[in-house]
């Protein structure tokens, strides 16, 4: 035996952090031949044989230990040569492949400089798990970055989850460990069991694993998402050259796995949903949608906002590839696709990110700092130049390996602060003194700036709940870099206003008109989100209030003064037809409601015309940002409870007038200025027949008056339905 006592018990009990050193071919100590070793607990021999230079020794490796290390040397050569082990087992079965310890490392030294300085944009081509072949061996690599380990190895199917077989090796001070076997192919469980720097041996999955086993079980799978062939150019082509700025923005957000369900306990798988939702989206008229987060997420109730792997898409609902055909399916439909995206935190699981290496690795040590308190997850260090790289290439892998047209930030607030939600002994200021994160705020100006230049086209939106300045605007202002930020206090505002009494609502009136205050200081959505519509806080029907006529028409109401308001829009799913029960992730939306009575269905038809009139009016959406977009007319009248604004586009060539009556009073001969003469035609009536309204309104359309009111050349006498929202054009495009 040419091995020490310690050399041997270091592989045989898996305590070797460098076993490239010690397994496979290598030079003899006195250069006059080789030797080779390879653990094989199941072979019962094992011989060498040369695979390309068949002038090459062959030579029988002999078993120095009860464990299955086997050791061999020949004198018939000196330098290191390709070759394969036929492995012959006990029950006579005879195999024969390439020595994982054969191979050079698959990482050069610019991809771990790049790495460690946090700049390598596709890292997620490098760590993880890659099918490749070498030297014409096909097998797949494997990579980790767990600088304190002391050991890692790959464990899986192909190894009997024996973290003897294939122990990985260290590349240098990166912390990157690495390892390429023959032989793996795609649809290979595996894991990485780690030494880790407390001494304790832990199973991991893959920090960047792809595809991940359904849950309870958490087994990365080898996957490769590069193979499927999209058919979305026109659409890809067509988004780098768009405005999103100055266009129509309608948003249907969409959680998969209760849209629709086959029946109580299965939900539509990826290829499943695509036909129906597509048909249904296109049918309402949305732009896009919006898919809380795909990501793998071993806790359902979470929502996906617990993530568990963010380089993979959710098994529970297909393969990768599925979830690709899914975003392909949508963008031939002209349906864009945003996600939710959640680099804010991740979950305590022992098994994925949490103190992978025994330390805190991804997270900071000090809870203040490495500990949400209202989620009970943990903390990202976005000061740490690995994981910074982590989360900036996860953004690009969604855009580049399935086509996502945008990224919505989840809980950007408490990226921000260091005192969110903390009491003041419970958070650590920064080098500065102050609250705010800075290495944070850095990372997100980062990756907006990578998102953007890497691919443009594609939007990032921030949930964003404080008065933090200048959110949307680019970082060489100063700026946080995001496109859009979703308007929660419109949000609070307007659900507020909208839930009191009639009677009570001349009190409130600047709920509704406090959003224009700041509205230019952003570039804002109008967000009807998941969360109004859970924990207690009943639907947005549920909050209206009244008997069911009153109800579906302060939904109607708030919905046309969502549509019509400066800033793109987002309903979540069931608020398009009034959804009466709660959302329940584990149940399906109510669609049977569409067949009970006129007013589930005239909601749905209404959200279909709002669409159809979104879409076709410039007016609606060109101006959304520009000081010329939008103004008042009358706000003032809070007594009758009536507020009324005009939408123009900024060379003044389309022109709508909005007037709210938000009590049920029919209000007759209601007079309001307008800009222009002519005739006005109406375009929406929220108070229609169709929709389950009492069908007042104003025949068709008034003629202006050239008679000065509200500071306006013209107006005209409306008659206001109760509990409505009219909306009429002017001139040409009528």
């Amino acid at each position: 035996m040419l091995l020490t006592k310690a050399e041997l018990a270091s592989l045989v009990h898996a305590q070797n952090g460098n076993p490239h050193q010690l397994l496979g071919m290598h030079p003899l100590g006195d250069s006059s031949g080789l030797v080779v070793r390879a653990f094989l607990p199941n072979a019962a021999s094992v011989e060498v044989v040369p695979t390309h230079e068949k002038s090459k020794p062959s030579f029988m490796l002999k078993r120095l230990d009860e464990s299955g290390l086997y050791e061999g040397s020949t004198k018939k050569a000196t330098s290191v040569y390709a070759y394969d082990l036929i492995i012959t087992d006990y029950q006579g079965g005879v195999r024969q492949t390439r020595d994982a310890y054969s191979f050079l490392p698959t990482l050069g030294e610019t991809d771990l400089y790049l790495f460690g300085q946090g700049n390598e944009r596709r890292i997620y081509d490098k760590l993880g798990s890659h099918l490749r072949a070498i030297d014409g061996v096909p097998g797949t690599s494997f990579a980790v970055w767990a600088p304190n380990a002391r050991r890692v190895s790959v464990v899986g199917e192909f190894n009997k989850w024996d973290g003897r077989y294939h122990p990985m090796r260290r590349l240098g001070a990166s912390g990157v460990w690495e390892l390429f076997v023959p032989g793996v192919g795609e649809g290979t469980l595996y894991k990485y069991e780690l030494w880790d720097a407390n001494g304790a041996v832990v199973v991991k999955t893959d920090p960047y694993g792809e595809f991940f086993e359904p849950a309870p079980k958490n087994a990365s799978i080898v996957w490769n998402t590069k193979k499927v062939v999209w058919s979305d150019e026109l659409w890809m082509k067509a988004r780098r050259e768009l405005q999103p700025m100055r266009m129509p923005m309608s948003i249907y957000e969409v959680h998969l796995g209760s849209w629709r369900k086959k029946s109580a306990a299965e939900s539509l798988s990826y290829r499943e949903i695509a036909g129906p939702l597509v048909d249904y989206v296109h049918k309402m008229g949305f732009t896009h949608v919006e898919f809380l987060p795909v990501s793998e997420h071993a806790y359902y109730p979470s929502w996906g906002y617990q993530v568990t792997g963010f380089y993979s898409p959710t098994s529970r609902f297909g393969t990768p590839d599925d979830f690709q055909f899914l975003v392909n399916t949508l963008h031939e439909a002209g349906i864009g696709v945003l996600v939710d995206w959640v680099p804010a935190h991740f979950p305590r699981d022992e098994w994925a990110l949490a103190r992978f290496d025994g330390t805190a690795l991804f997270e900071h040590e000090d809870p203040r700092k490495g500990a949400h308190q209202d989620w009970g997850t943990l903390i990202f260090n976005f000061g740490r130049h690995e994981v910074r790289n982590f989360l900036t290439a996860n953004a690009l892998y969604w855009c580049e390996r399935y086509h996502i047209d945008g990224l919505r930030v989840d809980a950007v607030a408490s990226m921000l602060y260091l005192d969110y939600s903390r009491k003041h002994d419970e958070w650590i200021p920064n080098q500065y003194g102050g609250r705010e994160n800075l290495e944070a705020i850095e990372f997100l100006k980062e990756f907006n700036h990578l998102v953007h230049t890497e691919h443009p086209g594609v939007l990032t939106i921030a949930e964003e709940s404080t008065a933090w300045p200048l959110v949307t605007r680019p970082p060489y202002l100063g700026g946080l870099g995001f496109s859009f930020k979703w308007n929660m206090g419109w949000m609070h505002d307007t659900l507020g206003y909208f839930k009191r009494d009639p009677v009570y609502r001349k009190y409130h009136q600047n709920d509704l008109t406090f959003a224009m205050l700041y509205h230019h200081n952003e570039n804002f959505i109008l967000p009807l989100s998941h969360d109004e519509v859970v924990h207690g806080k009943r639907t947005l029907l549920g909050r209206m209030p009244g008997d069911d006529w009153q109800r579906f028409a302060n939904l109607r109401a708030l919905l046309a003064y969502q549509w019509t308001f400066p800033g793109k829009k987002l309903i979540f799913m069931g608020g398009e037809f009034g959804q009466s029960s709660e959302w329940n992730e584990n149940a399906s939306l109510e669609w049977w409601l569409l067949e009970h009575g006129p007013y589930h269905a005239g909601t749905q038809r209404f959200v279909e015309d709002l669409n159809k009139l979104y879409r076709a009016e410039p007016a609606l959406s060109q101006g959304d940002y520009d000081h010329e977009g939008f103004f008042w007319v009358d706000c003032n009248d809070n007594e009758n409870s009536v507020l009324s604004f005009v939408r123009q586009t900024k060379q003044g060539t389309h022109h709508l007038i909005v007037i709210l009556n938000l009590t049920p009073v029919l209000r007759l001969k209601y007079r309001v200025g307008l800009p222009v003469g002519g005739f006005w035609r109406e375009v929406l009536n929220s108070d229609s027949q169709i929709y389950g309204g009492s069908n007042q309104g104003n025949l068709g359309g008034v003629a202006a008056d050239e008679y000065k009111v509200h500071n306006q050349q013209y107006s005209a006498d409306f008659t206001l339905p109760p509990m409505s929202v009219i909306v009429f054009a002017a001139g040409p495009q009528a």
